[in-house]
């Protein structure tokens, strides 16, 4: 029996979910638990990672870019909500070409907000980032906190923010999620987040190298980033219209997430974990009070950090992450270098003109998957 999502829709009606960035590592696990509810969703995503979800019934796939706002307006008719996931997302990726990134993180935003609430949806939520504070002193970072951006990612991160909320009405709500940093299992697997890095070393290599350490960071377990897309998806309009929350877990130092990894993989394999230091290259740090989430959504997390260390663990066991250290399908900015380095090649950048089509980010895939 499908789940209705009753303080979106008039009455107690079926929800149809467009998400973009559906293929990703929280999108992927986000549109599989969406339809094991019995949802009907639409997955806007160019796939440059892969396509690990398929065609199950209740879910259609749309294979395009975020940039083409024609395209994002025909697939989101019909929809009720907007899960807006789609980004170039850490700041390697973003910065291998900071023209295009920006293009593709801010520039078709609001052209996009614009499209889905012509289109008569009601609620569309934005995943923005906790990295929008940068560096804090602060151990209370709230909502209200104010943006240091210290990267174009979580800059343009931040000024898509009120963008989206210009366009909060009666009939359009609008919401902003801050997630911490997401670790565990997905289908479609990052190993460039903390956690995850971390256990792929200590697993794979025996050492856990760190940068710094001192950094402060909060985290959230991946079911537990896809649990609070679907409260916010359930709240009531007049507790989340124009709000924005901080979703994480706990906040710990880098040191500390390598402490809890070196004790679990010891644990579990009976062998011993080195940790080895090295300078600091990365200066973000902020600790965000996530209270307002449980507060008003009644929002709080069930899964720790070391349930997500264990289910990559469990992963590895069985042979399902292959060539973890090298295959570039786990790691963002290795296959943006390809993605790019086939761009430039290929074309002169002007080809790559939102407003033209893209010359199509398929066919440049397909060049990247032919070298």
């Amino acid at each position: 029996m499908r789940l209705p999502i009753r303080q979106v829709l008039e009455a107690a009606d079926l929800a149809k979910i467009c998400i973009t960035g559906s293929h990703g590592y929280v999108g992927t696990m986000l549109v599989l638990s969406l339809l094991d509810q019995g949802h009907e969703v639409v997955g806007y995503d160019l796939q440059w990672f892969g396509d690990y979800i398929g065609k199950p019934q209740g879910f259609s796939p749309v294979k395009a870019d975020v940039r083409d706002t024609a395209r994002f307006a025909e697939a989101v008719k019909g929809c009720d909500i907007v899960l807006h996931l789609a980004c170039i997302s850490n700041d390697p990726s973003f910065e291998l070409d900071e023209g295009l990134s920006r293009t593709i993180n801010y520039e078709c935003f609001e052209p996009l907000v614009v499209a889905a609430k012509a289109a008569g949806v009601k609620r569309f939520i934005y995943c923005s980032t906790s990295s929008v504070y940068g560096i804090s002193d602060s151990p209370d970072v709230r909502e209200d906190h104010p943006f240091v951006p210290i990267t174009l990612y979580n800059r343009y991160k931040g000024m898509c923010e009120p963008l989206l909320l210009k366009h909060q009405s009666d009939d359009f709500t609008t919401v902003i999620i801050r997630p911490s940093t997401v670790c565990g299992y997905s289908r479609r697997m990052r190993l460039d987040l903390s956690v995850n890095i971390l256990t792929n070393l200590a697993v794979n290599k025996g050492v856990i190298t760190v940068f710094g350490g001192a950094q402060m960071r909060p985290n959230l377990h991946i079911k537990d980033m896809v649990r609070a897309y679907q409260v916010v998806m359930d709240a009531p309009k007049e507790a989340v219209a124009g709000q924005a929350f901080n979703i994480g877990m706990r906040n710990l130092s880098i040191m500390h997430i390598a402490e809890i990894v070196k004790g679990v993989v010891e644990d579990r394999y009976h062998r011993p974990i080195s940790i080895a230091v090295q300078p600091m290259n990365d200066q973000r740090s902020y600790q965000v009070n996530v209270e307002k989430a449980k507060r008003v959504l009644g929002f709080v997390p069930q899964f720790t950090i070391e349930d997500a260390i264990n289910d990559i663990c469990d992963v590895f066991d069985v042979g399902g992450l292959p060539n973890s250290l090298t295959d570039d399908r786990y790691y963002n900015v290795k296959r943006m270098h390809k993605v790019w380095d086939a761009l430039y090649k290929d074309a002169p950048p002007s080809k790559f003109d939102a407003t033209a089509g893209i010359m199509s980010e398929i066919d440049m895939l397909r060049m990247v998957s032919a070298r």
